[in-house]
């Protein structure tokens, strides 16, 4: 299927390893002119290289701490100076933060603002010329909604579904979808980190349907698809990735 996105403009956050760098390497292959963001100069270094081996337009490279105050004013201010617009964001930084009863404030505030506020400043910061050119897509990389225990991530997650579909009421009629994508146990650099071999294994026979984790390609082929005009009726939704791992119905 053509995604009609060749010469379109993206910005991918979190794009140095795992979904971010998959997303960045497919909606590029689909002619995408991206931004990559993310801490780690060297990977996203070497994602820009891998990116122009295989013949995509070289991203822009923009290196830089999402829990830095200044962070949204610059990434998008450098991605407008690059481009002009940004069609297609993809917000995809954060981070996990299990925390026990007595987590302290700055706890509570670093998850909510790495989940959930800079994705809105960035957004909002990009949204004028989306306006003015009468199309967009925002898509949130988001997370489970069924949590084991306090998790601040899963709470700013859970903020971000809501804002993305207030937000998808509101710019509906600029031609502007706003779309959320929880993934389930996909295989990452956080994952291969915190669940051991053994788990997986068993997590994949006794609860995840398809019967094994998932590849950040499983999520990236439907963030490419939400970002293409083909999903123009497609807006405010939630849809998981993730094998069949979640038990509820909606």
């Amino acid at each position: 299927m053509n995604l009609e996105l060749n010469g379109r403009t993206g910005l991918v956050t979190g794009a140095s390893v795992g979904l971010g760098r998959a997303i960045a390497r497919v909606l590029a292959a689909e002619g995408v002119r991206l931004a990559v963001t993310a801490r780690r100069r060297d990977k996203l270094e070497s994602l820009a290289a891998a990116i122009t081996a295989a013949k995509g337009p070289p991203p822009l490279v923009i290196v830089h701490d999402a829990m830095d105050e200044a962070y949204p004013q610059a990434v998008a201010k450098q991605a407008l100076a690059e481009f002009g617009r940004v069609d297609i964001l993809v917000n995809n930084a954060g981070g996990s933060r299990p925390f026990k009863l007595d987590a302290s404030e700055a706890q509570w505030n670093e998850a909510m603002t790495l989940n959930f506020t800079r994705h809105r400043q960035l957004t909002h910061l990009l949204l004028d010329e989306m306006i003015r050119n009468r199309w967009g897509r925002i898509i949130n990389i988001t997370g489970r909604s069924e949590p084991e225990g306090i998790n601040g991530a899963f709470c700013a997650k859970a903020a971000l579904h809501s804002w993305a579909k207030g937000l998808s009421r509101e710019v509906g009629k600029h031609g502007i979808t706003v779309n959320s994508v929880p993934p389930g146990r996909i295989l990452s650099e956080q994952i291969l980190r915190n669940y051991t071999p053994e788990y997986r294994g068993w997590q994949s026979e006794h609860e995840i349907p398809v019967g094994e984790y998932g590849q950040p390609e499983d999520i990236a082929q439907l963030v490419a698809f939400l970002a293409s005009p083909r999903a123009r009726y497609i807006t405010g939704a939630v849809i998981p990735v993730d094998g069949g791992l979640r038990r509820y119905q909606f």
